[in-house]
């Protein structure tokens, strides 16, 4: 199986078109079908199921295509760190983040290490745990931003210099908003909105058996999405601070946890796996930018 084939897989899942994925590639139709065709006797398997003016996915085509794409991602990876293994002016670095309002230490030593590098082009991929660990085993990043204390055994790491504090974000005509902390009593009956790695490993931390009295509405990804849920009054979200406008003119209000709720974030890279020059030269340029903040 090669590259190419899979490119051409690709665009013809995405475009679902025979004939707009042939142009797009600069290749005849009837190449590409040979080639497609020829993909499937390989695989042993339907990939697609051809209608009138359309090409749909099969379930096996759909499985092909999530691994098509990280290995594409991949070779494409490998080709750009070959191609820039001489470039003394920049280079491709691949970073997964999560939510935190430390992620802007992270763009100042970017733009703080672009004086230095001008050359150099970022690609940011955003999740949380589990998604952002997946791409980096799979050697599609460089690094990830953890907020949870990362597996020693996999991951070398370097902390960043402050915590992320955990509170509720909730409309500013809420009775709950001329409280200055927020405690478990206060939270019980009322529907919940955090992220369910959070709910299942920070929130207990704090409350402790008493998790079982609090009721989850719903789990977001992303706290800008769960915000817009809590300012139509559908729920309460928990989050860190600093991740929502609560200023006067937004009508939603932050108020931090008691007792104190904080979480460590990491940078983190794989053991054992060698860094391409620029990502080890901006390793080590984070180095130094954290100890100085």
């Amino acid at each position: 199986m090669e590259i190419r084939t899979l490119r051409y897989f690709l665009a013809v899942a995405r475009e679902e078109n025979m004939t707009r994925a042939a142009e797009q590639l600069h290749v005849t139709q009837p190449t590409l079908s040979k080639t497609l065709k020829a993909l499937e006797d390989e695989l042993g398997k339907k990939l697609f199921t051809r209608h009138s003016f359309s090409i749909r996915l099969t379930d096996e085509g759909v499985l092909l295509r999530n691994q098509a794409e990280d290995l594409v991602s991949m070779a494409d990876k490998i080709a750009r760190e070959f191609v820039t293994l001489d470039d003394i002016t920049g280079g491709d670095i691949y970073l997964g983040l999560a939510e935190s309002y430390q992620i802007r230490l992270l763009a100042r030593a970017i733009r703080e290490f672009r004086k230095q590098y001008p050359a150099l082009r970022y690609h940011i991929t955003s999740g949380d745990t589990e998604q952002v660990t997946e791409k980096l085993d799979k050697g599609l990043l460089d690094f990830a931003v953890l907020v949870e204390e990362p597996d020693r055994a996999k991951y070398e790491k370097l902390g960043f210099p402050f915590s992320d504090v955990w509170g509720l974000v909730f409309p500013a005509d809420d009775p709950l908003a001329k409280k200055k902390a927020i405690t478990v009593d206060d939270l019980i009956e009322l529907p919940l909105f955090c992220s369910a790695q959070s709910w299942q490993n920070d929130i207990p931390r704090w409350c402790g058996p008493r998790i079982r009295e609090l009721r989850l509405e719903g789990s977001f990804r992303l706290s800008y999405n769960g915000s817009m849920f809590a300012r139509e009054g559908l729920g309460y979200l928990l989050t860190f601070d600093r991740l929502i406008d609560t200023s006067p003119d937004s009508g939603l209000v932050f108020r931090p946890l008691s007792p104190r709720l904080e979480n460590k974030l990491f940078l983190v890279w794989k053991k054992y796996q060698p860094l391409s020059p620029i990502a080890g030269r901006f390793l080590n340029h984070l180095q130094t930018s954290f100890t100085s903040w």
